[in-house]
């Protein structure tokens, strides 16, 4: 079984990572969600939701790291200096890692995970750490990128296919009406 950590802190946009989450999960990837605002955050809009965990720098046994976006949840993230040496450990052990919406640029993009990739974000946040393509949804080798909450559903269908495999994707595509 194929295994991610979504990774959240206060201010994380909560559609982006539980249409994601949810994406993963109907496609029998195991999913955590992994704070590090504590096992109790609020997302950007007020929800309060319950981690899986809170982030100990032992998350290295997943298949995928993923980083929804949402302000000032992406700046949190980024400033984790825990989380960032995870992404570079994940990425140097040849696995995947997402990011949507002002995440790759926040993110990734600030700690030079996208020198020399197409990547795409929420518009206003590109730099000159990626190649911005303006596209929804980016994969460029073991990072893949989305625009934002718009694409979200997209993104969890792409990943499951670079997880899982085209025919699951598709499967699960047609059946939350995505195709």
């Amino acid at each position: 079984m194929k295994k991610a950590y979504a990774f959240a802190a206060d201010g994380t946009e909560e559609s982006e990572l539980l249409c994601v989450v949810d994406a993963l999960k109907r496609a029998d990837v195991e999913v955590k969600i992994i704070s590090v605002s504590g096992e109790i955050f609020t997302s950007s809009h007020g929800v309060r939701i319950v981690a899986d965990g809170v982030i100990t720098g032992n998350e290295t046994d997943a298949d995928l790291i993923f980083v929804p976006g949402g302000m000032p949840g992406s700046a949190a993230l980024g400033s984790s200096e825990t989380l960032v040496s995870l992404i570079k450990t994940q990425l140097e052990n040849g696995k995947r890692v997402a990011a949507i919406c002002a995440a790759p640029a926040v993110v990734l993009g600030a700690h030079g995970f996208l020198r020399g990739k197409r990547a795409t974000c929420f518009s206003g946040f590109e730099n000159d750490t990626a190649d911005f393509t303006g596209e929804r949804v980016v994969t460029d080798g073991l990072v893949t990128t989305a625009k934002g909450l718009g694409a979200a559903l997209e993104l969890g269908i792409e990943l499951v296919r670079l997880l899982v495999g085209d025919e699951k994707a598709d499967e699960i595509a047609e059946k939350i009406a995505l195709m």
